[in-house]
């Protein structure tokens, strides 16, 4: 079992940044793939990015130039820093986890409860 807590939303100005947190528990943490989907109002949840143990990522391209993760193995944290983010990016963030990396991209274990993010125009 794993456990996921975000946090870090909150209101943020169109263009400005932003980092969240997400904090995991568990056991064998070195072997699962841990990152971030988020949900907009009215769609459906999508994958932002994921991070390895070893620290090998993979983004969407809509956030590829703008948001960087970041894994911090010895807290068993993860982070999300986003940059110049857009009205757009406002959703509910979900830190995730799985052990397979294709479980990561598209369906993962285990997920947080979410954190509001939204960018005010």
């Amino acid at each position: 079992q794993v456990q996921l807590v975000e946090s870090g939303g909150g209101l943020v100005q169109d263009g400005g940044s932003l980092r969240l947190s997400c904090a995991a528990s568990g056991r064998a943490l070195n072997t699962y793939f841990m990152g971030w989907f988020r949900q907009a109002p009215g769609k459906e949840r999508e994958f932002v990015v994921a991070v390895a143990w070893n620290g090998g990522t993979r983004y969407a391209d809509s956030v590829k130039a703008r948001f960087v993760v970041s894994r911090d193995n010895a807290k068993n944290m993860v982070y999300l820093q986003k940059n110049s983010v857009k009205p757009e990016d406002t959703a509910v963030y979900y830190c995730a986890a799985a052990i397979e990396f294709g479980n990561m991209l598209t369906t993962p274990t285990y997920w947080g409860q979410g954190t509001q993010v939204t960018v005010s125009s």
